[in-house]
């Protein structure tokens, strides 16, 4: 990735997203609202139908497509966490759907006519360690009885479909922690007010995450996907394809902090010379670039692998990992290298650093990540 890839993908991305400048994303932070025109335009456009197959009527490109798109919206300043999910979740129905599922649902994802941009896996008693959810899905006839809870599920209130995985064996009487798990696909407009309660989180960035009540919600058995039992290891292949497109975001992130920290450093004159001709603002910059561009280089590595079918769980992690710990580190410095006026909304730093510092946490904890490597790559015994 340091050759652009998919030039004419950047190209076009960086168009739209000239028409969303910061002053549209600085109005949206402060009244906690969705970018629903932004979210709209990618949609008219075909990017967030990237890796939805011709078939289906999206554009059947791979993973590397789809980094370019969500890199160059990050780059530009603005934010994909309002609709990432769009271009990944569909993939739980595109491997594992029937085909009935596949022609009902993907031709109305890839035009926007229904939003598959929802996630419900995590719980607030299980966190990371996913096989101690304890949502129960209790099949009754030609349906599925669903309680339980669920919390930091984004865009719940903007999506039509929910991936929601939940337990239809309990822990204590399957073989394997990670079995006994399934996939339902929950019609969220017929959900909510019949069984399913939506409460928006506040939190320091904007990004319409939530908590899911589930109190005897109905959802029909024909909305399973794939097999009961099965579905931890459905949503394990969405969950290397989500920290891979997340690690493209930070690498667009580093890139806007070191594009807006870099020309700021030329622009900023004090003690009579530009702020950038010195060494202590310079260096800064200078690692910022190096950690990024190594950086981008093991995202692309990790895309490749997913797009050739490959297993690519560690390398996914290890993406995810340097790539936001590059972006952490460039905004860091972008924000002391414009010094007072970061802190100032009008010059988007201290939003993107706010947004950017999610990653360090989210889909997965950087603890995690080492923790995964320790033990998976290096032999290292188990620590939990």
């Amino acid at each position: 990735m340091t050759q652009e890839s998919f030039p004419e993908i950047r190209e076009a991305v960086r168009k739209l997203c000239a028409r969303f400048p910061g002053a549209y994303w600085r109005e949206l932070d402060r009244d906690r609202a969705y970018p629903t025109a932004f979210v709209q335009a990618l949609t008219e456009a075909g990017f967030l139908s990237v890796l939805i197959p011709e078939e289906y009527g999206g554009s059947g490109l791979g993973l590397r497509a789809a980094t370019a798109v969500l890199e160059e919206i990050h780059r530009s300043g603005c934010n994909g966490g309002a609709c990432h999910a769009q271009m990944y979740t569909m993939g739980t129905v595109l491997r594992h759907g029937t085909p009935a599922q596949k022609e009902a649902y993907l031709p109305k994802i890839a035009t926007g006519e229904l939003r598959l941009q929802a996630f419900g896996v995590t719980e607030p008693d299980a966190g990371t360690d996913t096989t101690r959810i304890t949502t129960f899905a209790k099949k009754v006839g030609d349906k599925y009885v669903v309680s339980g809870r669920k919390i930091w599920i984004s865009r719940a209130e903007h999506s039509d479909l929910m991936v929601l995985l939940c337990r239809t064996t309990p822990r204590d009487q399957v073989s394997k922690p990670s079995d006994g798990m399934s996939v339902l696909l929950v019609d969220m407009n017929q959900a909510v007010g019949n069984g399913l309660t939506i409460r928006p989180v506040r939190t320091m960035l904007n990004h319409a995450t939530t908590e899911l009540f589930f109190e005897d919600l109905e959802v029909p058995a024909e909305n399973l996907v794939g097999q009961e039992g099965k579905g931890f290891k459905y949503i394990l292949d969405g969950m290397n394809a989500e920290r891979i497109l997340i690690a493209s975001e930070c690498i667009g992130d580093a890139r806007f902090f070191i594009d807006r920290a870099s020309q700021y450093a030329k622009d900023r004159v004090v003690f009579g010379r530009p702020i950038g001709e010195n060494q202590g603002v310079q260096f800064p910059l200078a690692r910022a670039y190096v950690q990024m561009t190594s950086a981008s280089l093991m995202v692309d590595r990790a895309a490749e692998l997913f797009e050739a079918g490959e297993p690519c769980g560690t390398e996914a992690n290890m993406a995810k990992l340097v790539a936001s710990e590059a972006s952490w580190f460039a905004a860091d410095m972008a924000l002391q290298t414009h010094g007072g006026f970061g802190f100032a909304e009008e010059y988007d730093i201290e939003r993107k650093f706010r947004e950017t510092r999610l990653y360090q946490v989210a889909p997965i904890s950087t603890n995690l990540i080492l923790s995964h490597v320790a033990t998976h790559v290096l032999g290292q015994p188990k620590s939990f």
